[in-house]
């Protein structure tokens, strides 16, 4: 027999992710909730409490969103409770993500720190050509030298 690989608590953390998704987007009727993602749910072991982590497209909206999913967690509730048997309903507590806003950034940095380093990369091959031509110059300048001095000796 294959090892379960989640407990039940991360399944019921799976099943409220996934109906609480659309029972935002077909079932709240609430103008305030806009473009909103669940991205993830944690429930305790004794599935009293769940924590909600939901992003929003708009940054914009994000005042009136927190207090449109706090005035609604009762009703979403209900809901989640009609749709999904347990023995009790955990008590939601939404919660705004910043891990893809943290993301971005730390991209963001990334990508500066990239764009300087091939800035820098280019600006050292620019003087290393100059510093090659000039080096090439001051060979070919010692070796005229060189040869006048031979030619000076006989």
């Amino acid at each position: 027999m294959a090892k379960k690989n989640f407990s039940r608590s991360d399944r019921v953390a799976d099943q409220i992710q996934r109906e609480l998704a659309e029972i935002l987007q077909k079932g709240l009727k609430d103008p305030r909730v806009g473009w909103v993602t669940i991205t993830a749910v944690e429930v305790t072991r004794d599935y009293s409490h769940a924590k909600i982590y939901y992003t929003v497209m708009v940054d914009s909206t994000r005042e009136a969103t927190v207090e449109a999913l706090a005035d609604a967690a009762g009703y979403l509730r209900a809901e989640l409770g009609k749709r999904i048997s347990l023995f009790s309903m955990p008590q939601l507590h939404f919660v705004y993500d910043e891990s893809i806003e943290r993301g971005v950034y730390m991209t963001r940095l990334i990508d500066e720190v990239v764009q300087a380093g091939d800035k820098a990369a280019a600006d050292d091959q620019g003087s290393a050509n100059v510093d090659e031509s000039e080096v090439d110059g001051a060979a070919a300048d010692d070796a005229e030298s060189a040869a006048s001095e031979s030619e000076d000796k006989e």
